[in-house]
């Protein structure tokens, strides 16, 4: 496990608590109640700690109520699952508890079938417990644990792995909080948030914070849309996803299409994505996406910020409109890097650009700004010929590689203040190999005729070497700060004054920016 485990600390009762027998006496109907479990206990016992009950089953039998706490013995196996449905509901001062007493997490065995169900719950907390399919091609057929219509539900602490579909699925729910949990090697997802069709609406204000989605190769019996993805999210709207990582992902999709992404979202409003690390995500040979972070089909309000993105099969940084979606606009990218993406796939870019509707309509209105982009195998920045969008601006971006910069159709997006660098050519755009002439002759990084956009090499610290695994890191991850005397620092257009555009404040280290700053990484002073 790559989470440390909750130690829980079980306070005894002196002798006089006792009844003649010597074990606690149940305590009153309405008083709240802790049940104890262990794999050498029986469900003929009383529940309490020195006479535990033994199965799942008794468990599930129990009429749980507000303030109950249900522990399970530390690394005892328990085979079955656990369902908690809405006759079993907490209150906001006394939730419905169920976690491991004990060093090391309790396992419920799940088989082929699903690990924990809730359904239809209120104010449940489920801490510290692996939850362990048969394996996505070994018979199991089901998600490891899942919430639906549930609302104020805590995950924390949690291994998920072996099952066939998602690791963690929510779907029409809301309030609902995870933190900590580790899923891999299931088959669709690490962790899926989903509501009703085309309502974005029932499932909402959900957080994913300090979670990691790993070697979620693909689910074997999709063969007609994307698997293999690390956190995706759906039919949603107020969702963070905050300090999270996602890697190895997508590598076994079992069909040629569109692909799997690290981190993602569609049909969602209001989403944040942040200070997430996602890396060699992969998709099926010969198929579409494998990339790091995306804002895809319907995705309105939403940004993507403080995040680093490397060598994923796709590119860093999608920005998608799917024909059926709803319009999709109004979003930001912004203080990211990306490494070395997007060069196996259909990307060609660390930042990609692609839009299947043909609608500018349906695909409106985006701010990518401040972000670095390094790509020693491919283009900065990517369009496909189906990319037909509108109010597209990038503005302060460090832009690199190692020949083309842009490969496809710029369109009329706007271009400001953005440094552009070939490391074979100085500069090279569409063919066009001096920087100026190109500016002038697109329109782009000039205002009022005067040239706003630079073609220097950035003298990142050590570009291209980049082996960081956890966003713990990345503070310390200082391979794209500009030196000191570097004039990117201050020569980029002013946001605020030019577009009314509040950039945060912050950069990549979540440190004070100035407005005319060019990239993603300035101060590293703790």
């Amino acid at each position: 496990m790559l989470f440390k485990p909750l130690g829980l600390t079980i306070a005894l009762c002196c002798a006089l608590c006792f009844g003649k027998t010597g074990h606690l006496p149940d305590p009153s109907p309405g008083a709240p109640k802790k049940y104890y479990f262990s794999a050498s206990g029986n469900d003929k016992n009383n529940g309490s700690i020195d006479r535990p009950f033994r199965t799942l089953e008794k468990l599930n039998s129990l009429p749980l109520q507000a303030g109950d706490v249900v522990y399970l013995n530390a690394g005892d196996v328990f085979n079955g699952n656990i369902i908690i449905d809405s006759t079993k509901s907490g209150t906001a001062a006394s939730p419905i508890t169920v976690s491991t007493y004990g060093d090391a997490p309790a396992v419920i065995n799940a088989g082929n079938g699903n690990a924990i169900s809730i359904h239809g719950a209120s104010y449940i907390n489920i801490s510290n417990l692996l939850l362990k399919g048969t394996g996505r091609k070994s018979g199991n057929t089901k998600d490891g644990m899942i919430i639906t219509g549930c609302d104020h539900v805590s995950v924390s602490d949690m291994e998920i792995a072996g099952f066939q579909k998602s690791g963690l699925l929510i779907y029409a729910s809301a309030y609902i909080t995870n933190v900590n949990v580790y899923a891999h090697n299931n088959g669709s997802a690490g962790i899926t948030v989903e509501g009703n069709f085309n309502n974005k609406l029932s499932s909402h204000h959900i957080a994913i914070t300090g979670c990691q989605a790993v070697n979620n190769p693909g689910d074997p019996t999709n063969f007609t849309n994307h698997s293999g993805n690390g956190i995706v999210v759906g039919h949603c709207t107020n969702v963070l996803i905050d300090k999270c990582m996602a890697t190895d992902n997508g590598w076994d999709m079992p069909r040629i299409g569109n692909g799997p992404v690290g981190i993602w979202a569609y049909e969602a409003d209001s989403v944040t994505i942040q200070r997430c690390l996602s890396f060699r995500n992969k998709t099926a040979p010969k198929a579409a996406d494998g990339g790091g972070f995306d804002l895809d089909g319907g995705v309105t309000h939403s940004v993507i910020q403080y995040c680093l993105s490397y060598d994923n099969q796709g590119a860093g940084y999608c920005m998608f409109q799917y024909w059926g979606a709803s319009p999709w606009h109004n979003n930001v990218i912004r203080f990211n890097i990306s490494e070395d993406d997007g060069s196996v796939s259909d990307a060609h870019g660390g930042a990609y650009v692609w839009n299947s509707s043909g609608d500018e309509n349906q695909f409106y209105n985006c701010d990518f700004y401040n972000n670095t982009i390094y790509n020693s195998k491919t283009a900065a920045l990517s369009y496909s010929e189906k990319s037909t969008r509108k109010g597209f601006r990038f503005f302060n971006n460090i832009f690199v590689a190692m020949d083309t910069l842009i490969y496809g159709n710029k369109g009329n997006d706007a271009f400001l203040g953005n440094d552009w660098w070939s490391m074979i050519d100085k500069f090279n755009a569409g063919h066009v190999l001096d920087f100026s002439e190109w500016a002038r002759a697109y329109n782009v990084e000039t205002i009022s005729g005067k040239l706003v956009g630079l073609n220097t090499p950035p003298l990142f610290n050590a570009p291209g070497k980049t082996f960081i695994s956890s966003p713990d890191d990345f503070d310390d991850f200082v391979n794209y700060c500009l030196p000191s005397y570097s004039e990117l620092k201050k020569k980029g257009i002013d946001l605020k004054e030019l577009y009314n555009i509040d950039n945060g404040g912050l950069d990549f280290f979540l440190k004070p920016v100035p407005q005319m700053s060019i990239g993603a990484c300035f101060n590293t002073s703790k």
